[in-house]
Parts: C-alpha cells; sequence; structure tokens
C-alpha cells in the first residue's frame, strides 16, 4: 500500500537536506517542534494543511512545487506496484510517459536527456 504521508514526508526530507538544514533549523522557522517535523518526515504523522505551508514557508519553496514533487513520486509508485503485480501500464499514464518534453534543464546539456522510469526509459531530445 502507498502511503502519501510517507512520500510527502520523503519530498521534505530531501527539500531541506538540498539546501543543507537540520531538522532543528527547520522546526525553529517553521515553529513546529522538531519532534513533530521529524515524525512527518519519516512518514508516521499527516501534516494539517497549516502545517505544510508553515513548513514550505521555512524551506522557501512553494507548497505546488512540494506537491508537484509528491505527484511524481506517487505516479512512480504506483508504476512500480503496477508493475510487481504484473498489470499493464494504463494507457494514459503510458501517454504521459511517452509525450514528455523538456524546454531547458538548468546545469545540463540540453542535446539529450532521458528520463527513466520503473519500466522503461524515455530519450527526449531538445528542440
Amino acid at each position: 500500500m502507498i502511503l502519501l504521508r510517507r512520500l510527502l514526508g520523503d519530498v521534505l526530507r530531501r527539500q531541506r537536506q538540498r539546501q543543507g538544514r537540520t531538522l532543528r533549523e527547520v522546526s525553529s522557522s517553521a515553529r513546529v517542534s522538531l519532534g513533530y517535523l521529524s515524525e512527518v518526515e519519516r512518514g508516521q504523522k499527516e501534516a494539517s494543511s497549516e502545517l505544510l505551508s508553515a513548513i514550505c514557508d521555512a524551506l522557501d519553496v512553494r507548497m505546488s512545487e512540494l506537491m508537484r514533487e509528491v505527484s511524481d513520486e506517487l505516479s512512480l509508485a504506483e508504476l512500480a506496484a503496477s508493475a510487481a503485480a504484473t498489470e499493464p501500464v494504463p494507457t494514459p499514464v503510458r501517454t504521459m510517459l511517452n509525450s514528455v518534453s523538456v524546454t531547458s534543464v538548468t546545469g545540463v546539456p540540453t542535446e539529450r536527456v532521458t528520463i527513466k522510469a520503473p519500466t522503461e526509459a524515455v530519450d527526449v531530445v531538445a528542440a
């Protein structure tokens, strides 16, 4: 079973670690107890929208960006679960994977980008 709170916690932790910040720094800035933030990051507690807003503000990340990353993680987890259950990948998901376009990628040569999914790889060539 895929738990949304676990995916959300993983994304929050990655955002914090990308910034090189500690739980203590973020919890202080978000005015959330260190223990509670730790439980949210570990997927043990459901975060309210108010709490997510405070954490996003503390991390200087838009909530829409956070949710987009969580949505991407959820899609990949569903694909992996589908592949493990030997069910075919649903057509809308297959179509979505085959229609990815990239206009620019920061820090990566834009001639060729490979996007890997659990069941297939899609090559994207910049126009």
